[in-house]
């Protein structure tokens, strides 16, 4: 079973990413799409031209999305919905984020759970009942306080960003870690880290120093890049 959750690059980077781990674009079984932001869909008016995998995601992030001139298969389910695509069983749960209705999810395959959780201004209680017992956490750890306040983007933004309903900073998940992290997961994987506003050591040694004092020395920390495909992690 191979599942796409969100296209925000282009096709050609997704085909190129994909090929380096040795998938082939076309045997895509399905893509599941969080919310309709840019950097979420660049790439899926593409992919539903060269591809037949279906598109799952919520009604209202089909009606905002422009379809004009497509016509992919498209599955929608409610936020808050277990799916099933093939042989996997997903858990979709809003997240806050200022987008029309922006989910996240938790994929159940053959006894392991992966929690994918991203673009979220906060972590409300009801996101950390969703990802106990995961196997493997995405977990973003999108910006440096310091460096978003004295970085180039406009006020609006960086309030935008800071808000309920923006992205969740490296203290933030520090905060996480330390009091509520389960120390299931064998991987944490800090992911949707901000070029212009986060470094990947500071994300790497705050989230390290969290893990300590949680006593969680059996979960192994990945930081991921925009520009590279990471490892395939085998469970």
């Amino acid at each position: 079973m191979r599942l796409l959750i969100d296209a925000g690059l282009s096709f050609r980077e997704i085909c190129r990413r994909l090929q380096a781990v040795g998938q082939d674009p076309q045997e895509l079984d399905a893509v599941l799409i969080s919310h309709e932001h840019s950097d979420h869909i660049a790439g899926l008016r593409q992919l539903t031209k060269k591809t037949k995998a279906p598109i799952y995601l919520t009604g209202m992030t089909r009606d905002a999305i422009d379809w004009k001139d497509l016509n992919p298969t498209i599955e929608t389910f409610q936020a808050g919905q277990r799916i099933a695509i093939g042989d996997l069983e997903i858990d979709t749960f809003t997240i806050p984020h200022d987008a029309i209705d922006p989910v996240m999810f938790c994929v159940r395959w053959e006894g392991i759970k992966a929690g994918y959780v991203t673009d979220l201004g906060y972590m409300p209680d009801s996101i950390k009942h969703q990802i106990r017992g995961c196997d493997m956490l995405v977990l973003e750890s999108n910006h440096d306080l310091e460096m978003l306040k004295v970085g180039p983007y406009p006020w609006f933004v960086k309030q935008r960003v800071m808000s309920r309903v923006g992205h969740l900073s490296n203290n933030a998940v520090s905060d996480f870690l330390e009091q509520d992290f389960d120390a299931k997961p064998r991987v944490l994987v800090l992911a949707h880290l901000s070029e212009n506003n986060n470094h990947p050591e500071i994300a790497r040694l705050g989230a390290q120093e969290s893990l300590k004092r949680a006593n969680a020395t059996e979960t192994r920390l990945v930081i991921a890049s925009q520009k590279q495909v990471s490892e395939v992690f085998e469970f």
